[in-house]
């Protein structure tokens, strides 16, 4: 059984991430949408959690966009078709409000 994780918030003003990423599974994959999309910042504390995790880790394109960050080669970006697609293909659906 799969989890598709979304995440909305700065890594940088509260734990979510840290949270999610203790929970997931070896099947999960994590969503970056909104302020989390800050994580991919390179050689932050965040981005090294998620590049040593080794999930899939998939980011809103028109949030990492709007934020100018340029994505690592193991973060895929994703339009909402493809948000809504992911949700399809995992069994839940965890938004980390």
């Amino acid at each position: 059984m799969s989890t598709l994780h979304v995440l909305s918030h700065s890594p940088f003003s509260d734990t979510r991430l840290d949270s999610c990423l203790r929970l997931c599974g070896a099947q999960d994959v994590i969503l970056l949408c909104g302020d989390a999309t800050y994580a991919l910042q390179a050689g932050s504390a965040p981005f090294q959690a998620l590049q040593a995790k080794a999930l899939g880790i998939f980011v809103l394109a028109e949030d990492a966009q709007a934020r100018g960050l340029v994505l690592p080669q193991w973060a895929k970006s994703v339009d909402y078709p493809g948000f809504v697609q992911l949700s399809i293909e995992h069994d839940k659906v965890n938004t980390w409000l």
